[in-house]
Order: C-alpha cells, then structure tokens, then sequence
C-alpha cells in the first residue's frame, strides 16, 4: 500500500481504456502519457499487463495490473472477465490489483464471485487490491443515487478489497455517506470528460472533503490539454489540501 498512496492519499490514473475502446487519443504514446502523469504527481496508475511490459523507461509509481476485461465491440461490454492472475502479476512487478464489478446487471452475480475470489488470493499473497465498484445495468435508473452507490462501494469492502473506487455522487454531503458506509478507503472516478478544469477540481475537492482517501482517474486526465499540468492541480488538491482556486493556478502558469 505504501507504494500507492503518500501520507494516506491516493493518485491513480486509470490507462485500461485502450482494452475497452481501442488507441483512443491520449493513449497512443503511452510513454509520452506515463512520463507525464509521473511529473505532475500521480502516486500509482493502473493498466493492463502489456502495457507495463512495454513502457520504456519502467514506470516508477505504483503499478496496479488490471485484471477485468469487456470490450464495447462486445455484444454485452459492461460483463467484465477476468484475464489474468494476482500472482503472476506480483511475480512481475505489480504492487497491487484492481478489477472491475458492475452491479445492477444479470451478468453481476459472475463479477461479484470473481471479486470474492480475486480478493482471496490477494489476501493469500499479501497484496492490495483496488475494487472499482459500479452502479451499472438493466437495474439501476440512477447509477449516482447515493444509497445506490453506497450499497455497491460496500460490497467491494464486504468481499475483501483494500480500496474501493465508486461513481462521485455529485456533492460533498451526499458522498459523505458513501465513505462512511464503507469500511475501506474509497476513491472517485473521473467518468466522461467534463466541460471544463474547474468542475473537475470541484469534483475531486468535494470529495475529498467528504472523506475520501483520493481519485482513480482516467480519461479528464490523460485526454486533457496538459495530462501533466492537470495531474499536477489534482495532486495539490488532494496531497496538498489547496482550494479549487489555488489548484487552478497550476493549469495557467
């Protein structure tokens, strides 16, 4: 955990895009990605095994492997496999897990059993494991309810997982109940790009006064303008306890 995390707080972005929706921009020189994300700040980063076999110099934040895998050329993207081992992954450099739950589908029951399982042989190994937990499918008609969210960020902590990554519910007060429900530290996802810098770091603030340990972060950061500056005022942000305002000051110098 020690590689993951400074002083209890998490930055990590998220690079398993490419699997799920192919060389979309900001992840085609994933060297180019890495290197910036390091400079501005980030405390880990989580990808598939191939990408980490093939970044030039090593990363040297903390390497979570990604071991869930859809693609949305699939007839059901959101049914989440599992594509790799824990062990194997230690047994090459990766300092933690992550895999990917949704909850709400009828292919959930498979993903919750993959997840008490995965979390077993983290356990056995000694090793962390990051549980991306979301409200998605034919049943839920509001993945950002806070009791929603609540129930399912839970059920990552129920079965084993470290740090458990869930959807921001759109305000401090309502997150709040959501790091209280949960046993484990939580961190936020980015979700779709958002309009603009200001709303993103209103985001991770809100959160971060609710309570949550840090962010888990894709494409509003290595699809931004400057992956690094953005890294940088997020980081403020969260290691930091800087203002929005502050952090904003990072993405115009």
């Amino acid at each position: 955990m020690n590689n993951l995390n400074r002083n209890g707080k998490i930055l990590a972005v998220t690079l398993d895009h490419g699997l799920t929706i192919g060389p979309i921009p900001g992840l085609i020189n994933m060297n180019e990605t890495v290197n910036a994300i390091q400079k501005g700040g980030a405390s880990a980063m989580v990808a598939h095994k191939g990408i980490f076999k093939i970044l030039d110099p090593p990363v040297d934040i903390g390497k979570i492997v990604h071991l869930s895998a859809s693609t949305s050329l699939s007839v059901f993207p959101d049914d989440k496999v599992i594509v790799g081992s824990a062990e194997l992954s230690q047994e090459t450099g990766a300092d933690a897990i992550s895999i990917h739950v949704n909850i709400g589908s009828k292919h959930d029951r498979n993903m919750i059993e993959d997840l008490g399982l995965i979390a077993d042989e983290c356990t056995e190994l000694n090793m962390p494991l990051l549980a991306m937990m979301y409200p998605r499918g034919e049943n839920i008609p509001n993945p950002f309810d806070p009791k929603v969210v609540a129930h399912v960020a839970r059920i990552g902590a129920e079965l084993g997982a470290d740090i458990v990554k869930t959807l921001y519910t759109g305000d401090s007060d309502s997150f709040r109940s959501v790091v209280d429900g949960c046993p484990v530290p939580v961190v936020i996802a980015g979700g779709p790009q958002v309009s603009n810098d200001k709303e993103l770091l209103d985001m991770v603030k809100g959160a971060i006064d609710a309570g949550a340990a840090g962010v888990s972060m894709g494409r509003n950061i290595f699809q931004h303008s400057n992956p690094e500056k953005i890294t940088k005022a997020i980081s403020n942000i969260i290691f930091d306890n800087s203002s929005v305002e502050s952090a904003m000051e990072v993405l115009s110098n």
